[in-house]
């Protein structure tokens, strides 16, 4: 194909268009010439933990870039279905960054686009959220964030704080959701270890929460439920199931523990909201690679409980688990 040659007079307007239209085709400029980075926020579902998860987030690029960021904050309403037609919307938009609020959402975000900046958050093992073998920490592809995976035998050693005399344990989790499984499984093995009998209750979407976790009650002295994101949203329906039948139940995030809980192992999700928002500024500002970023962690961990609940079950709770505070309005 033959190029012709421009005149200087246009070859100086196309350098002018160039340099006026900026680097990206994503951002947009302000009169200053500073971009104005476009997020696109795609969180599965409403609850406690993930909503502080997503201010943590806003606040630090907020912070960071002021009126230089612009946020698209979608909700899943629980439904990997609309995950995907969420985060395929802000690919289509040409978005500059994708932020993923749970293991489904990154999971739509990673199948959607290889090219857009993805940071996720509230995940629990990214290695089994994106099927990555050989796991070395760092996803190499498009892709970094923040997990909320506390220590799980440190949660199984919870049992023999609070509850020695148990000896079956109700594992109840979501099974479409990954990360859930992935807990489960190693806090059972863990709880093997210490002598108790673990059954796993399985559940498949909101619709059968209540016959589970009934089951469940039926034929467990205690139950442990992981960071699972369908059991929060529903933490009413399982606490008037295991209240009346006073069985205690130790979970994986303060949420949980304030809907339907006696005690967890408590990260701050607005504090790995906000490392990902920290994550998301050396992206679009200093060029930083996703690919090459480590996954991060919480820094610090409590373990809190259930005042009330504990008292009504007769619970001793060691001095070294903190009260955990109400839910801020």
């Amino acid at each position: 194909m033959k190029i012709k040659k421009l005149s200087v007079a246009l070859l100086a307007t196309a350098v002018a268009a160039a340099v006026f239209s900026g680097c990206s085709t994503n951002s947009t400029n302000n009169t200053d010439g500073n971009k104005t980075y476009k997020i696109g926020l795609c969180q599965l579902v409403q609850h406690e933990a993930l909503d502080k998860a997503t201010e943590g987030f806003q606040d630090t690029l907020k912070e960071k870039l002021g009126d230089k960021v612009k946020f698209d904050l979608q909700n899943a309403s629980n439904d990997s279905a609309t995950c995907a037609t969420i985060v395929n919307q802000f690919v289509s938009s040409g978005d500059d960054l994708i932020f993923a609020n749970a293991t489904p959402a990154l999971q739509a975000a990673a199948a959607a686009t290889s090219t857009i900046p993805v940071v996720g958050t509230s995940i629990t093992d990214y290695a089994t959220a994106l099927d990555i073998d050989n796991w070395t920490g760092k996803t190499g592809r498009n892709i970094t964030g923040t997990a909320d995976l506390a220590p799980l035998e440190e949660q199984a050693n919870m049992f023999k704080d609070l509850l020695p005399n148990a000896k079956k344990v109700g594992l109840l989790y979501c099974s479409s959701e990954a990360n859930s499984k992935y807990q489960v499984d190693i806090v059972a093995e863990s709880l093997n270890k210490l002598g108790y009998e673990c059954t796993p209750y399985p559940f498949a979407d909101s619709n059968d929460v209540a016959a589970v976790t009934q089951s469940a009650c039926s034929n467990s002295d205690a139950m442990y439920i992981p960071t699972d994101n369908t059991a929060a949203s529903n933490t009413e329906i399982i606490a008037n199931i295991v209240n009346p039948a006073k069985i205690p139940v130790i979970v994986g995030e303060e949420g949980l523990c304030r809907g339907c809980g006696i005690a967890t192992l408590s990260i701050s999700y607005y504090s790995i909201g906000q490392i990902a928002g920290e994550m998301a500024y050396e992206i679009l500002v200093n060029g930083a690679d996703p690919s090459t970023m480590e996954i991060k962690y919480a820094t610090s961990l409590t373990k809190k409980y259930d005042k009330e609940r504990a008292a009504a079950l007769g619970i001793n709770v060691p001095n070294d688990y903190e009260e955990l505070a109400a839910a801020a309005e």
